[in-house]
This record gives C-alpha cells, structure tokens and sequence, in this order.
C-alpha cells in the first residue's frame, strides 16, 4: 500500500443520485473505509428523496462528518432536532429525518454513514 493516496469528489468514484434529482453523493473508497460528499439540493427531504431508495420508515444510518456549506434541519425519530450550517461538524444517530433549509444546496462530507446510503438493493 502505498503511504500517500490523493483523491478528489470532483473524480467520485461513485456517484449515487437522490429521487426527482434532488441532489446525489459522490463516493471514494479508501483502503480504511468509504468517505462520500452528499450534495442535498433546496427542497431535498430524506423522507421524499432518499427513502424511496432505502426502503426504510426513517434514515438508519449513523453520520459523523463536517458541513461545508448550505443548512439543514434534523429531526431523531425521538422528536429532537437541531440545525446544522457550514463549519459544522455533526455526529447523527440512526433514525431520523433531514431537510435542506433555504435555497442554498447543503453539500456535507460523512466519514461514517455513506457506505450504504443511497445504495438501490441488489
């Protein structure tokens, strides 16, 4: 293996888009594990866009990752919610909702819960 592994999300070596083309994650894999950009586009809701794919009553994966731009608004299927904006640095657990807020796309960079996400079952 080699010591120095460069990699970029503009070259994703996946790409997996969201329902009605609100948004999609890029995804690169490295010898540690997966990391994924997910760009979440105004108007995108994981209920709406992203559980059609997963086929679950609410978002089962566990996010630990960074903001980089655009807000969203997170509700745990225990009724706590926060907001979350760039710079952020955000640790989710499983089951909940997501929505963009604002007219400005979130893109958010997850180095936990993107193995999976969006993934259409084989």
């Amino acid at each position: 293996m080699s010591g120095l592994i460069h990699k970029s999300f503009s070259k994703a070596e996946e790409v997996r888009p969201f329902e009605d083309g609100k948004g999609h994650v890029d995804m690169l894999t490295f010898p540690d594990g997966v990391v994924g950009m997910g760009v979440f586009e105004p108007g995108w809701q994981w209920s709406k866009h992203v559980k059609p794919i997963a086929g679950t009553e609410s978002c089962e994966a566990a996010h630990f990752g960074y903001v980089v731009s655009g807000r969203m608004h997170v509700v745990m299927d225990s009724g706590e919610a926060d907001d979350f904006g760039p710079g952020d640095v955000i640790e989710i657990a499983p089951g909940h909702d997501a929505w963009v807020l604002g007219d400005e796309p979130c893109a958010f960079i997850d180095w936990q819960g993107y193995t999976d996400y969006a993934k259409k079952p084989e």
